[in-house]
């Protein structure tokens, strides 16, 4: 039987928790954003401010690490989850601000692929957010893995033919490069949040 000394501190997961239900915040209020008739400035002031707090739980997890003699798994790890964590909301962020500063929720209405990827977004928030709880005991996981991965494979479809949309002729030339920046951001943070998923598979087989 192999032993394993464990913290009794709970932090670690709380620091996780509490960045995944940001993200949980920050695809709610992209979702918001490019709804007709948003307020776009206040909904982009709003993702900035969850940013802000995501950066703070990050850099108190880094304190936390540094500052604990004995950690729940292995140092590496919590320092790439907790990164990884902050590299979505990063992602989540930019695009609410590129969305506000360029203007695009002036256009009559934005690609549908757009908004697919938005819901992509929001479902592996929400299963992320759903899934870190349970990180304490390492138990019941590989289903949240799965279908995070299987999500980002949605949005790598759902990316694809927004490109083909962006360059088939509907939108002018500096439209395409605006609304390109933004869609590479979208899949910039499709792809983070499968990197977390990975993150917590990893975990898992190293602690089973």
């Amino acid at each position: 039987m192999r032993f394993r000394l464990r913290p009794s501190d709970n932090s670690f997961y709380e620091f996780f928790s509490r960045a995944a239900q940001n993200l949980v915040t920050g695809t709610e209020l992209l979702a918001e954003l490019i709804l007709p008739g948003a307020d776009i400035q206040a909904i982009s002031e709003r993702l900035v401010e969850v940013e802000h707090d995501s950066d703070a739980i990050t850099h108190d997890l880094y304190q936390k690490i540094n500052s604990t003699f004995i950690a729940p798994f292995d140092r590496e790890d919590i320092y790439r989850l907790g990164s990884n964590l902050d590299d979505v909301m990063d992602h989540l962020e930019a695009v609410g601000s590129l969305v506000y500063l360029y203007g695009l929720t002036k256009m009559p209405a934005l690609p549908r692929e757009m908004h697919e990827m938005v819901d992509v977004l929001d479902r592996q928030a929400r299963v992320t957010a759903d899934a870190m709880p349970r990180l304490k005991g390492l138990k019941d996981l590989e289903d949240y893995w799965v279908e995070c991965n299987r999500l980002e494979n949605e949005g790598d479809r759902a990316y694809r033919m927004l490109l083909v949309r962006l360059f088939s002729g509907e939108y002018d030339a500096l439209t395409v490069l605006k609304m390109k920046e933004v869609v590479e951001e979208l899949e910039l943070a499709c792809d983070s949040f499968e990197r977390v998923a990975n993150t917590v598979e990893t975990i898992a087989v190293k602690e089973s």
